[in-house]
């Protein structure tokens, strides 16, 4: 006679228990969508005149050397830091190298030739940022290996958090005001916070070229003429409140 063989207890506990859970999802009733719920978004901006100067310098070299090419760059770039260190300060005028590259050029060697290097092309960088604008400026003209790319103002850090604190408060306040006025134009008493989201960013354009200057560097030793200009700092509040009775 054949035996009956019975199942584990491991899945008999296991079955029951998949069944109680089951019974137990389709006692809860599923609760109903939140009702009375605005979906609100404002901004606040603050201007502030921006601080910081930054004054791209590069240079070029080509020829048939590649390690003539680059100490050429070499050179030039040695040349333009021992100036811009002299003026080196912290918090006020910040030096720093940027791109270093040399890449080859190649002929055009006509129809089933293979292109060959006729030359080498390189370029450099140095970048002279801070709030002294008065000694960034007339660096500009005491730099003769290289010429000036780009130029741009920006904001510092401290001026940012200076406005951050007043930017915010002003479109918290907003928020909270279209809040509570569309909360009455539907009938409700009032209204409260469920979340809401703030951020803080300034508008940082990018460095203008010389080109866009309309102007290109002089090869006498002349200040560059600058004008900082205004930027501001924008904060935002997105969130929901529920509307309340």
């Amino acid at each position: 006679m054949q035996s009956k063989r019975c199942p584990p207890r491991g899945a008999i506990g296991l079955s029951g228990l998949l069944v109680v859970l089951a019974a137990s999802a389709q006692s809860q009733p599923l609760s109903p969508p939140p009702s009375g719920v605005l979906a609100l978004n404002t901004s606040a901006s603050v201007e502030v005149t921006k601080d910081v100067l930054a004054v791209v310098f590069s240079v070029t070299r080509e020829g048939a050397d590649a390690q003539a090419v680059q100490s050429g760059l070499k050179q030039a770039l040695d040349a333009a830091l021992t100036e811009a260190r002299k003026l080196a300060k912290s918090g006020q005028v910040e030096v720093q190298t940027g791109n270093f590259s040399l890449y080859p050029r190649y002929a055009n060697p006509g129809k089933g030739g293979q292109a060959v290097i006729s030359g080498w092309q390189g370029t450099a960088e140095l970048t002279v940022q801070g709030r002294d604008i008065q000694a960034i400026a007339q660096l500009s003209g005491r730099i003769q290996t290289m010429t000036i790319a780009r130029v741009g103002y920006t904001l510092s850090r401290e001026a940012r958090d200076k406005v951050e604190a007043d930017v915010s408060a002003q479109a918290i306040a907003r928020w909270r005001a279209k809040a509570a006025l569309m909360a009455q134009q539907f009938g409700y008493g009032g209204y409260n916070v469920r979340e809401v989201n703030v951020g803080i960013h300034d508008l940082q354009p990018q460095p203008m070229s010389m080109q866009m200057m309309g102007r290109a560097q002089s090869a006498a030793a002349e200040a560059l003429p600058t004008e900082a200009g205004k930027g501001e700092v924008t904060a935002t509040v997105s969130g929901s409140a529920q509307m309340t009775r």
